[in-house]
């Protein structure tokens, strides 16, 4: 009921809202923009299809109208590299198997709910995941020191021979350090009434992220067209990140597994100038112009050149075309690295201000497969 009332006071007054005048909402997430928690549904019925992509799997089941014709309905499941790692394979069922489904319809009416539990034909749950997986994989790594290039410095992918990905960040949205606000893992804030911390918002920016955040993040560009995650926002996908280190070419490519096999180019040999090969320097982008050095034992880049067309952090923060990353990776030790990020966008906020977190190291796997693509809606 207190979720329903911020989104009425949502419609009817945004200045309320902006000002703060809001009860606190319940913690929300992405799923919240396409399914009501308020409409709870159970269903039953035979499995005619699955449907095993990214960036949501769906199993298809007919469901029995009194003296009617079976209306078929789209359940729709987590992501199925996480249903993978959690044991579940698309042939788990076959169709023709009766399950039982609760969980919550679609706000558009159609016929397609989100899966709280599933109950297979001997009433055993299925297709679930914990919500821990992720520190369940990471349980039983191998500690050790930092690895090192024959030079001494630090390496920020695998050794010769070896796997692996950092995941597991630290914070699942841009604050300011220091500020102590509660996000759930999508970056929606637990109590709309801590927006105003975040970050040292001007006014409008404030504006927009309070209503990003209102909105249960519905207007995201990454979830609706498959917009890249740029900014720090590629180091908070749930399924990590990957250096390549190039450095007879003084480059370092990072690879994504959750923005659709998206990379990013930072040139390590200290140039200024880090306009694309072709010359376009007018064109802003995603992922911006990187140029980086090091600093010891930390990698410090600096960014500029962004388009405004994506979210920069989970939960919506707003940014300009002026906006400036200086960025700072450090691997303290084998599973550990230190990611620092400094905001400088004089057109959104007022004042630069730093936000930080640690990402783990996942041993011995390559980067998961996830894409957005049609059935995201």
């Amino acid at each position: 009921m207190r979720y329903m009332l911020v989104r009425t006071i949502v419609r009817i007054s945004r200045i309320a809202v902006l000002c703060g005048f809001v009860e606190p909402a319940l913690a929300h997430h992405p799923v919240q923009a396409k399914f009501d928690d308020s409409r709870q549904l159970e269903l039953e019925g035979q499995i005619t299809a699955i449907d095993w992509s990214s960036p949501h799997a769906h199993i298809y089941i007919n469901v029995p109208q009194d003296g009617g014709t079976p209306v078929n309905w789209a359940i729709e499941l987590a992501d199925p590299t996480e249903l993978e790692w959690s044991g579940w394979q698309p042939d788990t069922l076959a169709p023709g198997a009766t399950i039982r489904v609760s969980g919550y319809e679609a706000r558009n009416g159609s016929h397609q709910i989100w899966a709280e539990k599933v109950l297979g034909p001997d009433n055993t749950e299925m297709f679930m995941v914990p919500d821990d997986l992720i520190q369940q994989k990471l349980a039983n790594r191998p500690s050790g020191p930092t690895p090192r290039w024959p030079d001494g410095q630090p390496r920020l992918g695998p050794a010769p021979g070896q796997t692996g990905y950092w995941t597991a960040p630290g914070k699942n949205s841009l604050v300011e350090d220091g500020v102590n606000v509660a996000f759930d893992k999508h970056g929606m804030l637990e109590n709309i009434n801590d927006s105003s911390k975040v970050a040292p918002f001007q006014d409008w920016a404030h504006d927009l992220y309070a209503l990003r955040q209102l909105n249960d993040g519905k207007d995201d560009p990454l979830f609706l067209y498959c917009i890249p995650p740029g900014g720090p926002r590629q180091f908070q996908v749930p399924y990590g990140v990957q250096f390549v280190e190039e450095r007879n070419r003084d480059r370092i490519f990072v690879l994504m597994s959750g923005g659709n096999g998206n990379w990013r180019l930072v040139y390590t040999d200290g140039r200024e100038d880090v306009t694309q090969v072709s010359g376009n320097d007018d064109n802003p982008l995603f992922y911006g112009r990187s140029s980086a050095l090091w600093e010891g034992d930390s990698l410090v880049v600096n960014t500029t050149g962004f388009n405004e067309g994506f979210w920069f952090s989970n939960g919506g923060l707003p940014h300009t075309r002026l906006l400036e990353l200086t960025e700072k990776f450090n691997r303290t030790d084998l599973n550990t690295l230190r990611y620092e990020v400094t905001v400088n966008d004089p057109g959104a906020y007022t004042r630069p201000w730093t936000s930080s977190w640690d990402l783990q190291w996942m041993p011995g796997e390559e980067l998961p497969e996830s894409y957005c693509q049609d059935n995201r809606q």
